[in-house]
């Protein structure tokens, strides 16, 4: 069994307070969750208004498909209008390790 996971260093674009924040996080976290059936959180910078990191994990039998659909994963949050994506930091283990 491999699992992938990917974590995402956002800068929000127009947005001056915490709620703000949520209204654009939690429908990307949402839309991830939806598209690409994997495991999404908002993973830190819970209290920067402009800064959020999200956090997405995948389990599958080979990594070929886990590196698949984070490499799907990436490209989708890097075309979303909102956001810019400052960096993605992925990590794989393997339970044959």
């Amino acid at each position: 069994m491999w699992v992938g996971t990917i974590e995402f260093d956002l800068l929000l674009g127009d947005v001056h307070t915490l709620k703000e924040k949520r209204a654009f996080v939690r429908p990307l976290v949402a839309d991830l969750r939806r598209t690409f059936d994997v495991a999404v959180a908002e993973t830190g910078e819970q209290d920067l208004y402009r800064r959020a990191a999200v956090g997405v994990a995948v389990v599958a039998g080979d990594n070929g498909h886990v590196i698949d659909v984070l490499d799907r994963v990436e490209q989708f949050v890097a075309a979303r209008p909102e956001v810019d994506l400052l960096a993605a930091h992925r990590a794989f283990f393997n339970t044959d390790d």
